[in-house]
């Protein structure tokens, strides 16, 4: 399913040439050229179908057996009818489109057509509630939002729509329904052809290009905003962490809900070249997506580490990973043994990396350095990467701190812009040239940087800084835990004491005999005062729709017990 390396063409050497022969040299030389007025539907997808009409842009199949391949030709040409549909439905530069479509190859279509066009995307997950769509509906002044064939999901945005006054068209793919536009109708009667936009109606590098909407871990979501720079930011993402070449085929484990597919399923692999994976399941199987992989032949795969802790689990011995060449995570820090024995299992070892909704990757364990199993990497190139304490001071190797972005010097690209709609959160997070990311790390003496917590989750007890997920990484390697959460319990002597909140495996039963053995676990893997003095069992814990513990929740029970 990959294309001859040797024909393979892309487009990253026009916008970020040259090679690099260290670490070091990479951080000095590597920039990115930022065209006027670029757009990536134009300058990338119409381009590498100009360039390469025949090389793979989309290998896509699905949990029932069905599978689709598409070319950069195919891609250009979908997008355009996509574009002229939706035209036709009203939509024109500017409007807000949210988008619903889980992993339906229809999204990449649709999502480069709202960018040939300069609508703004708002990609979301299938797993909001009414209360979720009409929030994300009047904050964004969403016009239109485009679905699944899915009659629940179909359900709840008309249910949300009485409530959404700028919500005025719906759509969805492949069927019919009053009130709504079956979009691939549409597509069908439309136009190949799609001219560029000229003069007002023309892209600038400053409009909205996409809005996320994060996770909301402590509180409402928060609407991020980017420019249409945004995917030249990923070049990094791409190229020089996940490691993607031309011809190659790159697999990232993510919903196109989530900000993860724009780091891994379109913006970074097309400009280098690289066709993107799509696998469309509804429930995770280690076992075929272990086949996907290798019937595919991916050269790339990038997921975050409880999948990996999952794959592992598997007997690897029986499958033929000679197509795999490089393998990443992020989303929460890797564990040492995941690591070991996924390197014993396939030789290929993991490197992790570290980034927000807010940016494109910004620190990562890049080619010429060597991965410490558990940190995130090094400092990005154009990303002033710094820790500070509670007063703002530059933090000493092995102290935690706050990870800022020093923006004195421009805001690198693949930044965002800022959060729509909201000067005052913006302010609040970003001030005298620093934003302050919430993430609290540590840098040691050879630079590299470890993910400590949330700085709303970290605290001090009797004087020690405590971030939860080294506590939580330590316990979830206990087989009787299947999941857990750190937080702080108020505590007379100490002030506050570390309380663990835990979901059990089948296997193990509540009793006080477990909690001696987990606390003494967690003493044995990290430093003993950071075992948790209470620990409480539950059936499971509140998360976000995400899949993000709120540990906000677990401390409110905590105030009100």
């Amino acid at each position: 399913m990959t294309t001859d390396n040797n024909t393979a063409r892309s487009l990253d050497g026009i916008y970020a040439p040259g090679s690099f022969s260290s670490y070091e040299d990479f951080v000095k030389n590597f920039k990115i050229k930022v065209p006027e007025n670029f757009n990536f539907g134009f300058d990338i997808v119409d381009e590498m179908a100009k360039i390469a009409p025949s090389q793979n842009a989309i290998v896509w199949c699905d949990d029932s057996g069905a599978e689709a391949v598409f070319n950069f030709e195919q891609v250009k040409q979908q997008s355009n009818r996509a574009a002229n549909a939706l035209k036709a439905m009203g939509i024109k530069k500017g409007d807000v489109v949210m988008l619903v479509l889980k992993r339906r190859y229809e999204f990449w279509f649709i999502c480069t057509a709202l960018h040939k066009i300069g609508a703004t995307c708002i990609p979301a997950t299938h797993l909001l509630t009414v209360k979720d769509v009409v929030y994300r509906a009047n904050a964004a002044n969403i016009k239109m939002i485009i679905t699944v064939a899915d009659p629940v999901v179909m359900d709840c945005v008309d249910a949300a729509q009485k409530d959404s006054p700028s919500l005025t068209a719906k759509a969805s793919i492949g069927i019919d329904r009053p009130g709504w536009v079956n979009i691939c109708s549409e597509m069908e009667r439309s136009s190949g052809e799609f001219a560029r936009p000229k003069g007002h109606d023309a892209t600038k590098n400053s409009d909205i290009f996409l809005l996320y909407f994060t996770s909301g871990t402590t509180g409402m979501p928060k609407m991020v905003r980017h420019n249409f720079t945004y995917p030249l930011g990923h070049i990094i993402t791409a190229k020089y962490w996940q490691n993607v070449r031309a011809g190659g085929l790159h697999f990232t484990v993510a919903d196109t809900g989530w900000a993860k597919a724009a780091w891994g399923k379109i913006y970074g692999q097309w400009i280098c070249g690289s066709a993107v994976m799509v696998f469309d399941y509804d429930r995770f199987v280690p076992k075929m997506m272990l086949d996907v992989i290798v019937r595919h032949k991916v050269t790339t795969y990038c997921a975050p580490p409880t999948i990996f802790r999952y794959l592992i689990k598997e007997d690897l011995s029986g499958y033929d990973f000679s197509s795999l060449k490089y393998c990443a995570t992020a989303g929460e820090p890797l564990n040492p043994e995941v690591y070991h024995q996924f390197l014993k299992m396939t030789g290929l070892k993991l490197v992790e990396g570290f980034g927000q909704t807010e940016t494109v990757v910004a620190v990562a364990t890049y080619p010429w350095l060597d991965p410490k199993p558990g940190s995130m990497g090094r400092p990005c190139p154009g990303y002033d990467i710094d820790l500070v304490d509670d007063q703002g001071k530059p933090c000493e190797a092995g102290e935690d701190g706050q990870i800022v972005i020093r923006t004195h010097k421009g805001k690198p690209v693949g930044m965002f812009d800022g959060y729509y709609m909201d000067e005052a959160l913006t302010k609040k997070a970003w001030h005298d040239d620093m934003y302050y990311t919430g993430d609290v790390a540590y840098r040691d003496e050879d630079g590299y940087y470890w993910f400590v917590g949330r700085s709303d989750d970290c605290f001090k007890s009797s004087g020690y800084r405590i971030g939860p997920f080294e506590i939580e990484s330590a316990l979830l390697e206990h087989p009787a835990v299947l999941e857990c959460a750190i937080t702080a319990e108020p505590d007379e002597e100490r002030g506050l004491v570390v309380k663990a909140t835990i979901v059990l495996t089948k296997n193990y039963t509540a009793s006080d005999e477990l909690v001696k053995t987990l606390q003494e676990h967690v003493k044995k893997v990290t430093a003993p005062y950071k075992y948790p003095r209470i620990i409480e069992f539950v059936k499971e814990l509140p998360k976000t729709i995400s899949g993000k513990i709120r540990r906000v929740e677990i401390r409110k029970t905590t105030e009100k017990s």
